[in-house]
């Protein structure tokens, strides 16, 4: 058997920041983890991070990140409390799996 060789990783070509990129994004519209990873082509792990980060350092610029919580979709439950960026696993109530994205967009 001949094995092609595997051809080098040629990187995104960014004209921003990765986070510079999510922000414009969510100046602009409303979007969950998943919609902002297919935009800025990076994983939703990478995305929680960053949103991490931003939503630290948007202070500066007198803007707020605006957080709709993830709601169970079986029960109705609201993650309102939730401190954490990304989606939660299970909803505390129902234990039900089937849980909406939380949805974030800067103001």
């Amino acid at each position: 058997m001949n094995k092609k060789p595997k051809e080098p990783f040629i990187p995104l070509e960014r004209h921003e920041t990765v986070r510079k990129e999510i922000v414009s994004f969510l100046k602009e519209q409303i979007l969950t983890a998943k919609e902002i990873s297919g935009y800025v082509r990076i994983s939703e792990k990478e995305v929680s991070a960053h949103l991490e980060h931003i939503k630290k350092s948007i202070f500066r610029n007198n803007l707020k990140m605006v957080v709709d919580p993830a709601t169970c979709k079986k029960c109705g439950f609201i993650f309102k409390k939730r401190e954490k960026i990304n989606k939660p696993g299970k909803c505390p109530l129902c234990h039900g799996e089937a849980i909406e994205d939380p949805v974030y967009s800067i103001r």
